[in-house]
Formats: C-alpha cells, structure tokens, sequence
C-alpha cells in the first residue's frame, strides 16, 4: 500500500489514484537558457524514480514534464547572444536531454513546450476574468486577482496578510493588490508577442503550467510534483488559477524534492557554489551522481560535496563488486522474497530510497546466486547497476587516474631507462587495483 507525502495535507497519504491502474503525474520542468545544473538533475532523477516504481507496481503512468521555452530570463540571454530565442532553446533543450541520458532518465511520456499552448493560455485567461478572477490593468497587463480565490495559500500555508507584510510582494502601482501576479504581459520592444483580445502580449510564467498540465492530463489529476523552491508561489498560483478556471481540485498529491546544498549551504550562482551537471560529470560517473541523489530520501536536503560523492562512488562500486563474474537472472522479481518485501516496504512508505538502497547492501552481502539475481534487478528498478561489473570498475579506475596516461608515461619512463620511475607507476596503478600486462603489441590493463 504505497503512502506518500502530500505537501498540500502536511501528511503520508495513502494513494488511491483518480482511476484505478492508472497514474497522472505532472512535474515541473527546465528553463531552456542555460546548462542544467545538480538542482534539476534532482528533479528529473527523483521523478524518474517515481515513475519507475508506479511502473513496477503495475500502474499505467502517464507522466508529463513541461519545458518553457519562453521566459524573462531566456529573453535577455537571447538578446545578450544576439541569438534567436528559438534557436537559444532548442541549445539547451538538446544539452537538457543529454544530461538527462547519461543520467539514466527515461524519457516522461509527453514534453510540452509552453510556446506551443499559447492559444490555451489565452482561453484560460479569458475565463479568468469572465469569472471575476483576473482584470486587465492599465499598462496592458493581466493580472489575477489573488484575493478572489478563498483557498489561497492552503499549499504553502502562507496567509495572505502575512504574505504582503513579507519581503516577496512586487510593488507595481499597476495592480489592484500587490499580491496579484501577472497571466498575460503587455508587449515590449525586443520581445517576442502574440495576439491577444488584450493587444500583442506574451504569457506569465505561471499560466504555463495550468494550461499544460489540464491539456494532457485534465483538470484534475493524480500528482503534481517539483523542487522545493516551486512551493510558492509557481505551485500556489498554479492551484489559484486552475481551480478558479475548473471548479474542481488541480491535483490529489503534491510532491516536492529537498534543495540541494553545496557544503551545508544552498546553491545558489550569488553564493558561486553553482555546479552544471556537466561540470560534475566531468569529475564523477554518471551513474555515480545518479547513485548519490537516491541514496537520500527525496524531501530530505541534498548536500554535495567531493567527500559525499567519493563515498557515493565507492559504495557503488561495493554493489558492482558483488556483482562481478556472476551469472545473472533477469527474470521477473519474486516479490514474496524477503529482501524484495524489505525493498517494496522501502519504496511504499513515500519512496524511501535511502531504505531500498540499505537492502540492496544486505543483498551484496548474502553473495548467493539468488541474492546477487535480486540484487540486479532491484537495481534496474532504481535505473542502477544495469552495466557490466568490469566495465563500470574499469571506468571508475581509468577517470580517477587517468590509467591510459600512465601508461605512456611509464613508457617513456623505461624508455629513458628510469626503471625507479617505471616501478612507482606500475605500483600505483597495482594499489588501485589495475594489473598491467606487457606483451609484444603494447601494454594493456585489467581490474584486479
């Protein structure tokens, strides 16, 4: 019976889905205007994750992840680049997908664009103020009018009054309330436009996701998911605007991930702890980073470092051990084994990760034909340890020292007759695990 922690109720929830079998999940996607940072591999990782299991236990899923390719933010970077906006997106789109790939993400089944939803966008804004939800202001903006909607604050537990006492509110001498937030921007020069029934304008950010998540799932779906930093206001006024236009409840459950701190503090660029995914990638395996973000519990805080990412790695490579030389079973997983019970028990009682991982230790060390069977297909349930064992070790071994280098110039090293040099090399790599064989067509390396 899978329980899950709804941001909305403040509790685990049993989850019963709208329609039985079957699981409509929408996630908050990426801002296509620069590199994906740990942040978002966050995101797509741990709901990945989410999909993967609702998979394993046999609900139909459909799980849609937007992308804005339309936003403040991705206008100035265009105009900074003197580049096209579509053409900006579409870079980061491709490196998105990219780093999602080396991570193991499976695709979500529907990736909408907000560019593509704009006349959807205009339809609920429209109904929005047909019903007294929203107002155009005199600059041209539409604005939706906050304190309309009775249930405002109910995700984030904000109250209003306490809301425009805080630091968060915009002044803007254009709305009725400083609490309302825009649906739909007048034009600017520089910026890309639509018509509307409001003159040429371009959407609020917010709007996006009410559009795009009623269009593939309907106005009422199963989960709604995103980071932690999404809570409010996107989340808040997403329910503000959907609910207001549907008359029903946007979303049973609400689920959000924990931040990511880097040394105990949150990343931020203003604190120059920022790490794209591919700068990181450059240091640790994929699967390593992907190993270290579900070893933690999902809501709980992330904190990157070296040190936990050295760990991250040599526990993994523990569990790849194990797995090494032996003949595997893939067939399908006998849930009435006790380590599997251990596991789904884990993964039902709101996705505790850092549980399931603590019984795939267990199964390493129980070292028989059927333990290191389970093992792997437990693993191929969490998106880990689908490789082959050698050559997820010899990877490891050949990123951290760079074994192909040392070669050489163990090489060059005999060559000019500085065998001490040559020894050191060949130790070395010999502590590390790598046996050296030097045969007539050149030196080649193994895993110990």
């Amino acid at each position: 019976m899978l329980k899950i922690y709804n941001s909305l109720s403040r509790d685990k929830q049993i989850f019963t889905p709208i329609d039985a079998g079957k699981v409509r999940m929408y996630v908050c996607g990426m801002t296509v205007y620069d590199f994906c940072h740990l942040g978002h591999a966050r995101v797509m990782v741990i709901f990945d994750m989410v999909s993967r299991w609702m998979r394993a236990s046999n609900y139909e899923v459909t799980y849609v992840r937007n992308i804005t390719d339309i936003d403040d933010k991705i206008i100035k970077r265009a105009n900074e680049n003197n580049e096209a906006i579509d053409v900006l997106t579409q870079r980061f789109i491709d490196a998105m997908d990219e780093d999602s790939e080396k991570l193991g993400i499976i695709r979500p089944d529907i990736e909408p664009r907000a560019t593509q939803y704009v006349q959807g966008m205009l339809d609920m804004i429209a109904k929005l103020i047909e019903k007294g939800h929203a107002y155009q202001a005199t600059n041209g903006d539409v604005f939706y009018s906050v304190r309309s909607f009775q249930g405002y604050g109910k995700l984030s537990g904000k109250s209003l009054e306490d809301l425009r006492a805080g630091e968060r509110v915009e002044v803007d001498t254009f709305k009725k309330d400083p609490m309302d937030f825009v649906l739909w921007k007048s034009v600017k020069p520089n910026e890309p436009n639509w018509d509307s029934p409001w003159g040429k304008g371009r959407p609020g950010w917010h709007i996006e996701c009410s559009v795009m998540s009623a269009e593939h799932l309907g106005a009422h779906f199963d989960i709604h998911g995103g980071g932690q930093d999404l809570q409010f206001p996107h989340h808040e006024n997403e329910i503000a605007q959907s609910e207001a236009a549907h008359n029903c409840q946007m979303a049973n459950f609400w689920m959000h991930n924990g931040f990511v701190r880097v040394d105990d503090e949150k990343m931020s660029k203003s604190l120059g702890n920022f790490f794209t995914i591919r700068t990181v990638l450059e240091k640790y395996d994929a699967e390593v980073v992907r190993f270290f973000i579900l070893r933690a519990h999902y809501r709980s805080p992330l904190n990157y470092s070296d040190q936990h990412l050295d760990d991250a790695k040599a526990s993994l490579t523990r569990l790849y051990t194990a797995l090494r030389g032996r003949e595997v079973s893939t067939n399908i997983i006998d849930w009435n084994h006790p380590q599997a019970q251990r596991f789904k028990e884990a993964m039902d009682d709101d996705f505790n990760t850092s549980e399931a991982v603590a019984v795939l230790f267990d199964l390493a060390k129980i070292k028989t034909d059927e333990s290191i069977s389970l093992l792997k297909n437990l693993g191929a349930v969490m998106g880990i340890l689908q490789r082959n064992a050698d050559e997820f070790m010899q990877g490891e071994t050949s990123q951290a020292l760079d074994v192909d280098a040392m070669i050489v110039a163990r090489i060059e090293a005999k060559k000019a007759k500085n065998f001490a040099e040559a020894d050191r090399i060949r130790k070395q790599l010999a502590d590390a695990g790598i046996i050296l064989e030097d045969t007539p067509q050149g030196t080649t390396w193994r895993r110990a």
